[in-house]
Parts: C-alpha cells; structure tokens; sequence
C-alpha cells in the first residue's frame, strides 16, 4: 500500500517561506511527509506547529555573492539529502535553486524550482551575472518544472537557452483571498501611507524617505508608516527620521493585516528584479490603492488610474507628484480604487491556482511511486 512521500522544500527564508507557502504546506501534509531547511530567523517554531519537519540551515548566506563559499552551501543539500532521501524537493530564490538543483541532479531526485525574480547579481550585468547565468544553467538542466512568476523573467532565461526543460507561469504566491479580505476604506482627515517591504535601496526606501520628508511638510494630516527588517544600513536613518516625525517604524510586522486595515495606500516604489510583489497583491486583496513602479513583477498587479498609480523608479520627485495626486482624490474615488484592486486579484492572482499547479507537479511523481511500489509487490 502505498503512504506517501518524503518531500522536501529549500529556501533561504524562514518569514517569507511560511507566509506565501503555507497552503502548499497545508495540501501537501494532508497526505505526506513534508520537511523544510530554511535558515532560522524566528520563524522555525511556527513552521514546526504546522507539523513540518524542519532542518535549520546555518550555511546558507542570503545576501552573499561569492560563489567559492557557496559550495558549502552545495555540499551541505548534497549531504542532507543523502541521508533524507527525498521523494521529491521544491526550491525557491536563487541559490537554493542553483545548489538545491545541482544536489538533486546529482542524487536523481525529482525537483521543481520556482524564480522569485531575478536578482541584483544578474541585472547588474558584468562577471557575476555570467557566472549566475552559468551556475542557473547547471542547476535547471534536470529539473521537472520551472515555475516563473513574470514573463520578463521567463523570456529572459528561455532567450539565453538556460531552460531546457518543461516550465509554467504562476500568478506569483498568489494571495489568499480568504485571509485577505475586503477591509472597510479608512475615514477621516488622516491620510496613512505604507512602505511594507525589506528595507534595502532597491526596494525605493530613499524615494519613499524622500516624499515622506515633503509631503509631511506639506500635508500635516498624512502619515507614513514603514515596515520590515533592515537588510542594508537603514536602521539610523530610519529612527532620525521617526524622532523628526516624518516617518513611524514597526520593524518586522508579523500580522500585516492590521497594517493594511489602517493604511490608506500602499506604496511600493522599488526597481528590485521582484518576482510578483506579495506586499501589492495583499494589499490589493485588502481593497487598498496602490502606488508603484512599471517594473516587472509590479505592473501585472496595477492598472494605471483604476487600482492605483505607477511612478517612474528611483524618481523622487514623481512619487512627490503620484502622492499629491492621490491626496486630491475623494475619499469615494480612493475606495473604489482599492476595490477594483481586489477585484483584479479575484480574477488573476488566487493562492488556489499555485497551490493546484504544485499539485499537479507532486501528483506525476506520486504516480511514479505508486507504479514502483506496486511492481515491487509483484
């Protein structure tokens, strides 16, 4: 008889692993045996109170670009997975891609990879992106599927002959239609805008800084709120500009749905290779406006004047014009707005069609198993 699968997930985040896995997480455990490696960043117990098992990685360095030390990374997946034995693994970002694929080919298990964007070390260009290029070529070649999240992202790794196998466009995570529901559109004279993201320069933080510093001056009844962790040296300027009452820090925010519940907008002017933006599908499935670039990964979730407003990148000055626009509409005009956001998502970006295609990809290999299984019986 057969009883399920081993199945193993990479990543290299522990927050992010279990707010957009969660319900693959979820299907997948109804019938098999589900382990995680992640590094810990405070997340681990609650990965755990699913029922997963989850191996704790401490040599996966997120932000690092030398690839010499990433083949401790390597020899580590190639380890572990030795002695799990795996039945079927599923990795997401890049160096769990890369050396999570490499590992796999090399102990011929099954595997599924997912491109959450492209990376600063491949739109920067130079040396890096070649050798990024060429260790993505290695660590895609046996793969079952590769899933993409942009079709920028899709055509630029198919134009570079780097995807030799079968591959799929996904809505992104997805969002949770359940979890993120329409919210009542804030009344009243103050105006909260949201920066909810990693704070890094790619992400916008200095043009959100920026329009915050003005825009304060100049609309005292406006707010703007930022949250998420310090990825680069962000922290001090954050809490000068919290002490002069520009801005209010929340740090990480584990519940952002009480941050959605009282923004009045949710900004987003990044120029980072994003996948799809979680931060603009959950806001939009709260029925919130939005405000971000025409960047890929971000432009799929926004209709220009519908649902919100797009901004030039790295363009202060414009996201200061975007912010008064906004500020001129009427309360009416800026709820409608965020209810057409979450109409949109309803259409286009339900959790429920990821979770179906993961299933899809984990069924072939089922089926595999079972015709083994049973021969073995014979």
């Amino acid at each position: 008889m057969f009883i399920g699968l081993k199945i193993l997930f990479l990543a290299n985040n522990d927050c992010g692993f279990l707010r957009f896995r969660r319900e693959i997480l979820q299907e997948m455990m109804k019938y098999h045996s589900v382990y995680v490696s992640v590094p810990d960043t405070g997340f681990i117990d609650d990965i755990k109170a699913m029922g997963c098992r989850v191996i704790v990685n401490k040599r996966l360095d997120r932000r690092g670009t030398n690839p010499f030390k990433d083949l401790n990374l390597l020899r580590y997946y190639k380890s572990m997975m030795k002695q799990l034995k795996p039945d079927m693994v599923f990795t997401y970002t890049i160096k769990p891609n890369v050396y999570g694929g490499i590992a796999c080919g090399t102990n011929h298990i099954p595997y599924v990879a997912n491109i959450t964007g492209l990376g600063t070390a491949i739109e920067n260009g130079g040396k890096l992106q070649r050798l990024t290029l060429l260790l993505y070529k290695v660590g895609l070649s046996k793969a079952q599927k590769v899933f993409f999240q942009n079709k920028m992202n899709r055509d630029f790794m198919i134009d570079r002959h780097l995807i030799c196998g079968p591959y799929d466009l996904l809505p992104g995570s997805g969002v949770n239609l359940e979890q993120y529901k329409v919210m009542d559109y804030p009344d009243g004279d103050t105006i909260n805008f949201l920066f909810a993201a990693r704070v890094m320069k790619e992400k916008g933080i200095d043009q959100y800084l920026d329009a915050a510093e003005t825009i304060r001056e100049r609309y005292p009844e406006t707010r703007f709120h930022v949250c998420g962790i310090c990825e680069e040296d962000y922290e001090e300027r954050l809490r000068a500009y919290e002490e002069k009452g520009i801005i209010i820090y929340h740090g990480m925010v584990k519940d952002m749905t009480t941050m959605y519940r009282l923004c009045s907008c949710t900004v987003h002017p990044t120029y980072y290779s994003e996948g799809l933006s979680n931060v603009l599908l959950e806001s939009a499935a709260s029925a919130r406006p939005i405000i971000t670039t025409n960047r890929p990964g971000c432009k799929e979730v926004i209709d220009d004047g519908i649902n919100g407003y797009v901004v030039k990148k790295k363009d202060s000055e414009d996201l200061i014009r975007i912010l008064e626009q906004f500020l001129a509409l009427k309360t009416g005009e800026r709820r409608c707005m965020g209810l057409a956001g979450r109409k949109k998502v309803e259409r286009e970006f339900d959790r429920k069609i990821v979770v179906r295609k993961y299933i899809e990809e984990l069924n072939k290999v089922e089926r595999v198993c079972e015709l083994e299984e049973g021969t073995h019986g014979l």
